[in-house]
């Protein structure tokens, strides 16, 4: 009997000082200001996504966020900063999913989804919008001058592989004719270029058009969503599956990923602020609520399958436009 009682004694001892140990990992607290990299221009999804919960994570964790915009590359030169930075967890990246996911395809950069702890804060929908005075009064007349006269339509994209650069590409697919791109450095960039007609379209983040769209400055032709989408302050706008049945309609998951070398103290800690803080943010929700998006808190294994479909018709929409440098097939995505 005294041998067992030790033995019980000894297996409480050792639960308590795991316990402990797990929750000291879990502790982690910074002692300098923490940067996160958004690797487009100002003004933009991954700007205004990252900056609407910076004052939460602050808050949390009791240090300053410094949101550093570093556009270039298609995105690739900031993610690239952060994986050339110390990989003590001061240094984030953030951005699209689906961009962070295609950096290999593209080979602008030489790193999967699967090196990052993925933490996403919202979702957007892509829709193609034109100038006003595009000679264009519906989604069917915009695919048919892509067929009939594609040199005319000139689209405003946020470089490759931006959101924009995915959804014309996805329609291209789905309904033949072609395009002609015109590259910015960032979403907002882009949209600003249509509204001043310097392009005719732009198929870029609702979030980035929503204010052109209610000052009537941008005319929204399609929505690449499942169903009709109805904004606030607009009205409805038509899905594109209305016109191309197959069209890919995924939402593009924005957030922050730290890379998977980061201390594992710092994961834990993220986990922690992500599920309590991020996941009721206020902040995140009157954000979402004026950009139109929807909140989309997920992070860990949650945030990867949320993210990955997107991920891979976004591959394979390079690969099938001619932007790929690497086969999606041979980095582990099978064709969908």
């Amino acid at each position: 009997m005294k041998r067992k009682v030790n033995i019980i004694f000894l297996i409480a001892i050792g639960a308590v000082v795991l316990t402990a140990g797990l929750a000291a990992a879990a502790d982690w607290k910074p002692n300098k200001p923490i940067r996160i990299i958004v690797p487009w221009g100002a003004g933009g999804s991954t700007d205004q996504a990252i900056r609407s919960v910076a004052g939460d994570l602050e808050a949390a964790l009791g240090q300053k966020i410094v949101v550093v915009n570093q556009p270039g590359g298609g995105g690739a030169i900031g993610t690239k900063s952060v994986l050339d930075a110390p990989c003590d967890g001061y240094t984030w990246a953030s951005g699209a999913v689906k961009d962070l996911g295609t950096y290999i395809i593209t080979g602008t950069l030489n790193t999967k989804v699967q090196d990052w702890h993925i933490y996403l804060n919202s979702a957007n929908a892509t829709l193609v919008s034109v100038n006003p005075t595009a000679p264009v009064k519906d989604f069917k007349e915009f695919l048919d001058l892509m067929k009939s006269d594609p040199k005319k339509v000139s689209v405003a994209i946020a470089g490759i592989p931006s959101a924009g650069h995915t959804a014309i590409e996805g329609i291209k697919r789905a309904g033949g004719g072609d395009y002609k791109p015109v590259s910015y450095d960032g979403g907002n960039p882009a949209v600003i270029a249509t509204v001043a007609g310097e392009t005719m379209a732009t198929p870029q983040l609702l979030s980035e058009q929503i204010e052109m769209i209610r000052a009537k400055k941008l005319r929204p032709l399609a929505a690449l969503t499942p169903e009709d989408l109805v904004v606030e302050g607009y009205g409805t706008i038509p899905s594109a599956r209305k016109w191309l049945p197959k069209v890919a309609a995924d939402p593009i998951y924005f957030g922050m990923w730290i890379p998977k070398c980061a201390p594992k103290e710092v994961v834990e800690t993220m986990n922690k602020v992500w599920k309590e803080k991020i996941a009721n943010s206020k902040a995140l929700k009157d954000f979402a609520a004026l950009r139109g998006q929807i909140v989309a808190p997920y992070y860990g294994e949650e945030a990867f399958q949320k993210a990955w479909p997107s991920i891979v018709n976004a591959a394979w929409g390079l690969q099938d436009g001619g932007k790929a440098k690497v086969s999606p097939d041979t980095v582990g995505m099978p064709k969908p």
